[in-house]
């Protein structure tokens, strides 16, 4: 992978892709073109998501009409209602929300959803952006099957600005009217496989799409170059002990669908997995090189000791990570994910800011060159070194992160 090559790949693909988009499986099937290029055959695997077609959404705040959008999927409706500005979700929160559209500071997970229907609530806002930025942009959000399960009350997202407006104003009363048709989608996974010398295999992924206000060149086209770099190194070895297969995800932003969606599809062929190895920001201008791994807490230490060997400072620990590594872990399959993580002020993400200015490709090939030589060493070891059980703690992890559990405070 050269530099040349990034700066074409990022400027060929330099447009929203949002999952179930048409944009998606245009540059879904660039990426193929892309593996073709590296004469190794790829394939589009469809599978359904979620869509709407929004058709309006409104606020009014005590008769005056605030810009929004509405939340996709939440069904349609129209509902009046004392706003109540909730800034946290303990319990003593949550009982006040009975017969009011509350204002929440944070996002809409499954146990603050859930909450808030069962204690009465009959509308939601959120809000993202910063109160400081020249921009208003809002961005578009979801109601995901999985957080409302079937129970729907209507929503919309604002900017920051407009939400600290009604709480400076002290509105009394909002409206939120929602107008939309839902409908099944298609989103889509781009797969390339090359054989090894045994029948176990290794998944390596990163995500394609992009949020609705983004280009996505960080987050993530940067993780989708890394792999077809790790494809360029891969093949040159092939045969490799384990065999390979990657995956180029879509519908990572909409809550890591594609990679739901392949291990659901491919669960009969999941005791031959070994190991997934996930990319997913790396290249940043500015930032620190991490490794999350969904395993037993010596892949960590094996990581960093081979940052220190290698001379490259990278921060490896245990924990679940947010991306498609995260349903291959809860298969009970070591996973590891890489990304560069810029701070938010100086390499931003899911905003209009995530261009292909914020990926440096000098430093892509620095990271590309360390995931490689690791990726290396798993795809040609005797036995893989990680145990194919996944520890205790990781398991609680998972739980929490996929709304099997609360989080214990």
């Amino acid at each position: 992978m050269t530099e040349e090559k990034i700066l074409k790949i990022l400027k060929e693909t330099d447009y929203v892709r949002t999952g179930g988009s048409p944009e998606e499986l245009k540059c879904a099937e660039y990426l193929r073109d892309c593996c073709a290029e590296l004469e190794v055959e790829a394939r589009v695997e469809d599978f359904d998501v979620q869509m709407s077609h929004m058709k309006n959404a409104t606020l009014a705040a005590d008769g005056e009409e605030l810009p929004c959008r509405g939340y996709m999927c939440c069904g349609s409706g129209s509902v009046e209602a004392p706003l109540y500005y909730m800034p946290n979700t303990d319990r003593a929160a949550i009982a006040a929300a009975k017969g009011k559209i509350v204002l929440l500071d944070t996002g809409v997970g499954y146990f603050t959803y859930q909450d808030l229907y069962a204690a009465g609530a009959v509308g939601f806002i959120t809000y993202d952006g910063n109160v400081h930025y020249d921009h208003d942009d809002i961005d578009r959000k979801e109601l995901r099957a999985y957080v409302c399960d079937g129970k729907k009350i209507p929503g919309v997202n604002v900017n920051a600005k407009t939400a600290l407006r009604m709480i400076r104003n002290r509105t009394r009363t909002v409206k939120i009217t929602v107008e939309q048709d839902e409908y099944t989608g298609t989103s889509h996974n781009v797969v390339a496989e090359i054989p090894g010398a045994t029948d176990e295999y290794i998944t390596l992924t990163a995500h394609y799409d992009s949020t609705f206000l983004s280009h996505g060149a960080y987050d993530n086209m940067s993780g989708c170059i890394g792999l077809l770099g790790l494809m360029e190194v891969l093949k040159a070895s092939a045969p490799n002990r384990f065999g390979l297969k990657f995956i180029f995800c879509g519908s990572e932003e909409r809550g890591l669908l594609g990679s739901k969606a392949w291990v659901k599809a491919h669960e009969s062929e999941l005791d031959k997995c070994v190991m997934n190895i996930n990319l997913d920001m790396i290249g940043a201008v500015m930032g620190h090189f991490i490794a999350a791994c969904t395993c037993e807490e010596k892949m960590a230490d094996y990581i960093m000791y081979r940052g220190a060997i290698a001379g490259v400072p990278i921060r490896a620990n245990q924990r679940v990570y947010s991306s498609d590594s995260t349903p291959f872990a809860d298969k009970g399959i070591p996973a590891v994910s890489f990304a560069r993580m810029g701070g938010g002020n100086v390499v931003p993400f899911h905003c209009r800011y995530d261009t292909m200015e914020e990926v440096d490709p000098a430093r892509l090939i620095e990271d590309l060159d360390f995931i490689a030589c690791f990726a290396e060493d798993m795809a040609n070891a005797a036995v893989c070194p990680v145990k194919r059980e996944m520890p205790e703690k990781m398991r609680r992890e998972l739980d929490e992160y996929l709304y099997r559990r609360r989080k214990e405070d």
